[in-house]
């Protein structure tokens, strides 16, 4: 008797390997079930991009399943086959710390409270905490959820958005993708498009009592999607500046009074400094005008016995409590250091280390190391551990805009373009090493360091990326272009390898912009629009994707460069390939092989161009596998086995016996299909190809269930 196969678990179905088609076996996943859909239907079906398009194809096909028991039956099996993408929610509280010198602030605590605990009356609870810089917004949220914690028993998460790689913050996705991250789901579980993430994220959260906190945002679209449709989930959105237009109950940090910054400087400087200070306390409030951040510098101050501040320091204080607690601090520093704050400040970068710092101020490595200690002791820098630290955004801009005026232009375009220069040469020599054979990375560079192996390579590259991000950016606006497009390319092993899409995306987009601009048909053209269709088609873009590769082979065929467009057209087949549009993906692998097949003895490419040929007609083999044409897949995909078997390329070979034994089983040759599963299996290592082998014993099922 054949299972009942219905609308729901259909649409169920198709969403969910929509929704999670990231990663090698989530496309083999969304290829099957593409080859499936058209066997059914009998026409080509182009996948949907919307819940409701999955809806629609899922009653298209239903009627046809009941009228065909067979088709039921292979429905019924690959149903079974998905994997169960259920997540937990980890709970737990997650927030960081609260100060121990928080003071006062009870209006708003109350006015959190009560819109905590109102009656929800379909109205979703969210807050919006905002006020000045430094005036103690985090503080506040901070504070109020770590006596909170009763009231969410299923966890309370915590993105902090300030380490965001350039001035207009993370996008809404990237925002989503680290809070999924908090929540306990897996990078592999993590849906790559934007709409998918918010759906994973509100069911995950239906029933839940807990609480988000999304810390300094700096935008109602970075947040927008967060708002939670669960009356008992409360978001607590955090922006250090004025409000935005969010949806949301809206409430001002005002500055501390004089009698409250006066507890808080006994909290943090004690009672005696204090009292011995008296003479200077009108003035000093004035000065911090009742800024939490600028108070607690000012208690730093007063716990080392500074002087007071010269009269035109204070009155540039009372105007701007932040940029006065900047110029009292580096009045405290050794001329030097205040030197390397305001030079390294002009980079805006997410995590500054020693030798980042070294650079750019043309200082030794354990001179800059000193010098970051004793930035962080005023409180300019914040530690970040393992010799890191980040500068809080207020504190870095009163740095950088006075740069300029201490040091003069020159020196400042100097400092940049040291800075630019170290973090190339880090990124061209890691790249290189985390992707040896790789001809999209630059060779390394004649001087540096030298990475030992693909593992330090790539280590050194993931904890740079943020930075690497930022000075794509930065390159451009100093008009240093080159180093611009060479480290935006830089970054390919980052989203080849470490599939950080979300991350990379931003610098991809300026990266090609300049070639566009300055390059306009060149290599370096090509090869950016290429990472970045390729970025934009794992992150579900496709449209734009598709636009960006294009670009790219257009870019490649008026270089002359016959390996770039032969990679571009086979990215655009891979892109229609996992779009369900077969015959078009079928024709750009073949028009692919064509180009391939243009590159003569010792011209680029000539080395391996069996191996991209191989490639190409594994590609050809799943296209006609989605088309239905059965045998001719078996014969290419046959062929490509002897040839990686030949080669000794085990995890290619197992790919593509894999392949095969797709279009076995479709072919109705359950056993030989078994046999392939078994081989693909013995060629796998089990600590490296997890993914993989759950796919195969998935796959195993559906060959042993009978028809």
């Amino acid at each position: 008797m054949f299972e009942v196969v219905t609308v729901s678990a259909l649409t169920a179905f198709l969403t969910a390997v929509g929704n999670g088609a990231a990663g090698e076996m989530g496309k083999q996943m969304l290829l099957s079930t593409g080859a499936l859909v058209r066997r059914t239907l009998g026409r080509e079906t182009p996948l949907p991009t919307t819940p409701q398009g999955w809806e629609v194809l899922a009653r298209e096909m239903h009627p046809r399943l009941g009228r065909d028991g067979r088709r039921g039956g292979e429905w019924a099996l690959l149903l079974r086959s998905l994997p169960d993408s259920a997540v937990a929610l980890r709970p737990g509280a997650q927030l960081p710390p609260a100060t121990r010198d928080f003071t006062d602030r009870q209006t708003v605590l109350r006015q959190l409270r009560r819109e905590a605990t109102r009656s929800a009356a379909g109205r979703p609870r969210v807050a919006l905490l905002y006020g000045p810089p430094g005036i103690g917004t985090s503080a506040v949220a901070l504070h109020w959820g770590a006596d909170q914690v009763a009231r969410y028993p299923d966890g309370q998460f915590y993105v902090d958005l300030r380490d965001a790689p350039g001035e207009s913050g993370l996008e809404p996705s990237a925002v989503l993708l680290r809070l999924l991250g908090r929540m306990g789901v897996g990078p592999e579980l993590i849906p790559p498009a934007e709409p998918a993430r918010v759906e994973l994220y509100r069911r995950m959260l239906t029933g839940r009592r807990a609480l988000v906190v999304i810390d300094h945002a700096s935008s109602a679209a970075q947040v927008r999607g967060l708002v939670p449709a669960t009356p008992e989930v409360f978001l607590l959105v955090v922006a250090s500046g004025p409000a935005f237009a969010l949806e949301a109950e809206r409430i001002a940090v005002p500055p501390l009074s004089d009698r409250d910054a006066v507890k808080m400087l006994r909290k943090v400087a004690g009672p005696e400094k204090v009292a011995l200070a008296k003479p200077r306390m009108p003035a000093l409030l004035g000065d911090c005008a009742g800024n939490a951040f600028a108070l607690k510098a000012a208690a730093m101050s007063l716990l080392a016995e500074e002087p007071p501040l010269p009269e035109d320091v204070a009155e540039s204080s009372a105007r701007h409590p932040v940029h006065g607690m900047v110029r009292n601090a580096c009045r405290r520093l050794r001329p030097d250091t205040a030197r390397l704050c305001r030079l390294t400040a002009l980079g805006g970068w997410p995590a500054l280390d020693a030798r980042l710092a070294a650079e750019t101020a043309q200082v030794g490595r354990e001179e800059a190391a000193g010098m970051l200690v004793e930035a962080a002791e005023v409180q300019l820098v914040e530690p970040l551990g393992d010799g890191r630290y980040r500068f809080r955004p207020e504190v870095r801009h009163a740095l950088a805009d006075t740069a300029a005026l201490e040091h003069g232009i020159p020196e400042c375009s100097a400092a940049i373009s040291r800075a630019l220069d170290g973090l190339l040469n880090r990124a061209l020599h890691a790249a290189h090493a985390a992707l040896p054979q790789s001809w999209r990375t630059e060779p390394a560079p004649a001087e540096g360091t030298a990475y030992r192996d693909e593992a330090e390579g790539m280590a050194v590259l993931l904890a740079e990326a943020g930075n690497v991000v930022r000075a794509v950016s930065v390159a451009e606006e100093y008009q240093h272009i080159d180093i611009a497009l060479r480290l935006a390319r830089a970054l390919w092993p980052v989203q080849l390898k470490a599939g950080r899409w979300d991350e990379v995306l931003p610098a991809l987009r300026v990266g090609a912009r300049c070639a566009d601009r300055y390059r306009a048909d060149s290599r370096m053209a090509g090869a950016l629009h290429f990472q970045l269709g390729h970025c934009l088609g794992e992150l579900g873009r496709a449209e734009e994707a598709d636009r960006e590769v294009r670009t790219a082979a257009a870019c490649e065929r008026a270089a002359g460069h016959v390996r770039g467009e032969a990679s571009s057209l086979e990215m655009l087949g891979l892109l229609s390939l996992n779009g369900w549009r077969y015959e078009a993906a079928y024709e750009r692998f073949v028009e692919a092989e064509r180009v391939y097949r243009r590159i003569t003895p010792g011209q680029e490419g000539a080395e391996d161009l069996p191996r991209a040929l191989a490639l190409a007609e594994r590609h050809q083999g799943r296209a006609l596998r989605g088309l239905g044409r059965l045998e001719e897949s078996r014969v290419r995909l046959e062929a490509v086995r002897n040839f990686f078997a030949e080669r000794g390329e085990a995890y290619n070979q197992a790919r593509t016996l894999t392949d095969l034994a797709e279009t076995l089983h479709d072919a109705g040759d359950d056993a030989e299909a078994l046999t392939k599963i078994t081989e693909a299996e013995r060629l796998l290592n089990p600590e490296q190809a997890t993914p993989h082998l759950t796919h195969l014993a998935r796959l195993r099922l559906r060959c042993q269930a009978p028809r």
